[in-house]
């Protein structure tokens, strides 16, 4: 059976991998996998196993278990504790921040002249100032104290980590900066001024509360990271319906959406989710269901088609038979699916902490060795404490320790310059190693909205089937008829007076211009009506076979033409395919889109594969098969659809324009929406873990150097040693190093394609700020107004007092700004 519980205590992978293996030991578990972000585990296992010898095993390890809750439960606690960690986090940077900043005052302000109080000035203050600066040390390890705890005890289990050279680096400072506290004291006491100015220069304190504050400040950047990813599964739970409309002995009630049982009649009206998959008995609707298969445009259901819980009625009336309800709907499939990839996914291996599991061990050995050997030499007990002292500052794993850290976080900043926003050192560190991306057809690869592709006309030419068609459209409010009356407003056609309007969920509109009834819906309303459009129907099928959707239009019986729809290609897709390519990488698209169109944009685009009529889960399937053929998978979506393929691949991107699930699912967030910006992604990870291994090569040259040095290797020879002092100021340069080498880092230029559109003009996005609208006859007067500029497509959001823009081409910002000014509007770019 297969169970899932709650782990408590949890902090790094470290602890997960922890986890794993004390629960893959209890006889009988099967498979075991953790998921770190929410808290969980899910477990199969069999034969003598049970509930309690799984939790009891977890417990022996010093963390907390116990069955999980429901999903919607479950994920709430997550939440909680996720901010809980965060705020622990801040309260601690904050602290350390402060206590450092005077610390560092007191310790080395004197060496920039900055002015100091008499009372920790001169000789016969520096006992005085050397125990403030011990007091303002405290504070900053006694908030830190997890540090030393997890590491110390990892050391003693023989298995030492990040954790570890945290607590021996600023340790090791601290323990010296007591030491020579006490031996100023000593010297004071017997008058020997010479032996307590020497200590007083040996003081480490700065040097262990910046070790500590240092780590502070990434662990704090990444709980945020962490509770804002814990939100997807919560929003996944929320966005099934809560209530359904069911007939009920002959009675139509509203029943909570959890009571649903197989075989009840649910009615579903314009505006409503759909709360169950089922299949339709009655009506006919626009469904949109790009929430679980893509699609942009609402497929038309009647009598006899399914329908899948989470979907939208935009428009008619239907009655369904609930076949799947609860958890056995499609929703709480991608629920089930995200969790499970996510917790299935393998921690990846950090180099430093494999790394630190053999050179602790081995430093610790050198600096014992190092005193015992000068004690047997005759040395004194102090010179031989120096000595091991010195060993240990030297090797402190600052260094080692942001090596990293450092080069990610000044990588993830550029990435964040450029609009890529990186949630884990995990992603960007694996993402280097891509050869194979994955990305979704619609919202990713093309716009995400259809607009008019081709226009066919039949009889009267094309200007009247416009202007027919977007008049009768225009009180339509499919997204299909938006298209057509969009197209219309773009080319300033006047349109005609609509009398006796209808809608015919399914089929189409029909409407009367004059005296003439014109008729406007798919080949089977204009079959139904009598009209024949054998006329254009060899050149409908080319469109038709390329993905485009038809929309046929008749004047009093008499087929006047069609207007056909599609999803465009985003700009920068070619262009930034083929450079995937170049890098080596595979593409491949997954599509829930039927196969003509997918077919028509890969060929189009030159994608590897093209993989249509697809489901979530057959998405996250395509995914792990390719996980298992040894493939390093980049996920690239924008929909609810994707989400467990996002959770499922190695690294999932989201585009940003796509819903909040797919971006709290991914590990990066394109925030442009441009796939320019995943092959930048690809392009900076390979430059900051190129810079992450330079920084380790140096980092370990420097121990190399400098241990032997510290350890007295070189007296007798060369007469060299390094003090405690020396090797300090040695570690310091040598973690200015590790920052100034991934500072180059700032130097990384993101990937720009051309965006060609076919006619040689660049295209780009850019958002107008218009203050003043205030209703919609304002937002319509701006949209219409920017739209009449030639190169210029505007969609106005009244809301956010804005018009996203697609300027094709050398448009004049400042004729955009003054066409919206001259309406009375103030606008800014």
């Amino acid at each position: 059976m297969k169970e899932k519980f709650t782990i408590e205590g949890m902090t790094c992978a470290a602890c997960a991998s922890k986890v794993e293996k004390a629960v893959a030991k209890v006889e009988g578990v099967e498979n075991v996998g953790v998921n770190l972000i929410a808290g969980t585990m899910t477990v199969s296992y069999g034969g003598s196993a049970d509930e309690n010898a799984i939790m009891t095993a977890v417990k022996k390890i010093g963390y907390g278990a116990r069955p999980a809750a429901t999903s919607a439960e479950s994920q709430k606690s997550a939440d909680v504790l996720q901010n809980e960690n965060k705020n622990e986090m801040k309260s601690r940077l904050t602290i350390s921040v402060v206590f450092l900043i005077v610390l560092m005052y007191v310790a080395m302000g004197h060496m920039i002249s900055l002015p100091m109080p008499p009372f920790l000035t001169g000789e016969a203050n520096m006992l005085t100032n050397a125990l403030i600066q011990f007091l303002l040390t405290i504070p900053i390890v006694a908030v830190n104290t997890d540090y030393f705890k997890r590491g110390f005890k990892l050391l003693f289990k023989g298995s030492p980590n990040m954790d570890t050279l945290i607590a021996l680096g600023s340790g090791a400072a601290l323990v010296y900066g007591v030491f020579a506290l006490l031996m100023m004291s000593s010297a004071y006491g017997s008058g020997d001024h010479e032996t307590a100015h020497r200590y007083a220069a040996d003081l480490y304190f700065e040097s262990a509360a910046t070790i500590l504050t240092l780590i502070t400040v990434g662990k704090y950047i990444e709980a945020r990271s962490k509770s804002k990813t814990a939100d997807a599964l919560t929003k996944l739970v929320g966005l099934a319906p809560k209530t359904a409309s069911v007939i009920r002995e002959g009675k139509e009630m509203t029943i909570g959406a959890e009571e649903l049982v197989v075989g009840d009649k649910v009615i579903v009206l314009p505006g409503q989710s759909i709360p169950a998959d089922g299949v339709i008995i009655e009506g006919n609707a626009a469904i949109d269901q790009s929430a679980i298969t893509g699609e942009s445009v609402p497929v038309d259901k009647s009598p006899g088609d399914k329908v899948i819980a989470a979907t939208v009625n935009k428009n008619g009336y239907i009655k369904f038979t609930a076949e799947k309800v609860g958890g056995d709907t499609t929703i709480s499939e991608i629920i089930r699916l995200m969790d499970e990839a996510a917790s299935s996914k393998a921690p990846i291996a950090r180099l430093a902490d494999k790394i630190s599991g053999i050179f602790v061990p081995i430093v610790v050995a050198i600096a014992v060795i190092s005193a015992v050997v000068w004690l047997f030499l005759g040395e004194t007990f102090e010179f031989a404490l120096y000595t091991a002292i010195a060993v240990l500052v030297i090797s402190c794993p600052c260094a080692l320790g942001l090596a990293t850290p450092v080069a990610i976080m000044v990588g993830t900043g550029r990435a964040a310059a450029n609009g890529i926003l990186v949630k884990s050192a995990a992603a960007l560190e694996k993402l280097h190693m891509a050869d194979r991306v994955v990305l979704d057809k619609t919202g990713t690869i093309t716009v995400g909205s259809p607009s008019v592709s081709d226009v066919l006309a039949a009889e009267g030419g094309e200007d009247e089937l416009i202007a027919y068609a977007a008049s009768l459209e225009k009180q339509s409010g499919h997204p299909l008829a938006e298209a057509v009356s969009a197209y219309a407003d773009n080319k300033n056609f006047v349109l005609y007076p609509v009398t006796e309007f209808s809608e015919i969920p399914g089929r189409g509109v029909r409407g009367k211009i004059s005296e003439s009834t014109i008729l406007g819906g798919n080949a089977a309303f204009m079959k139904e009506n009598g009209v024949d459009i054998s006329a254009i129907a060899d050149d409908s099928a080319k469109l038709t076979a390329q993905g485009k959707t038809p929309l046929y239009f008749a004047k009093d019986e008499k087929l006047i033409g069609a207007i056909f729809a599609s999803d465009t290609i985003k700009p920068d897709a070619e262009e930034s395919i083929a450079e995937l390519k170049k890098m080596g990488i595979g593409v491949v698209m997954l599509t829930g889109d039927n196969k003509a169109a997918a077919e028509y944009v890969r060929s189009s685009l030159n994608i590897d594969e093209a993989v249509a009529e697809v489901l979530p889960q057959d998405k996250e399937r395509h995914i792990r098969e390719l996980i298992e053929q040894k493939h390093t998978v980049v996920m690239v979506g924008d929909g609810i659809n994707d989400a467990p393929s996002l959770a499922r691949a190695d690294v999932g991107i989201a585009i940003g324009a796509g819903t909040d699930i797919a971006i709290e699912a991914a590990d990066i967030v394109v925030m442009k929406s441009r796939l320019a910006d995943v092959v930048t992604a690809i392009k900076l990870s390979k430059a900051v873990i190129r810079n992450v291994k330079e920084n380790l090569f140096w980092a370990f040259i420097y121990n190399v150097i400098g241990i032997p040095l510290a350890a007295g290797v070189f007296i007798n020879s060369f007469g060299l040693q390094l003090s405690p002092m020396y090797a300090a100021a040695a570690m310091s340069l040598s973690s200015l190093f590790v920052v100034g080498n991934a500072s180059r880092l700032y130097g990384f230029k993101p990937y720009k394609p051309k965006m060609n559109n076919g006619n040689g003009g660049t295209v780009m996005k850019k958002i107008l700020k218009v203050e003043g609208m205030t209703c919609n006859h304002c937002k319509m007067s701006v949209e219409k107004a920017l739209n009449a500029i030639e190169g210029v497509t505007a969609t106005v959001d009244l809301a956010k007092k804005q018009a996203d823009l697609t300027i094709t081409g050398n448009v004049d910002e400042k004729k955009i700004v003054d066409t919206v000014n001259d309406l009375g509007y103030e606008a800014s770019f």
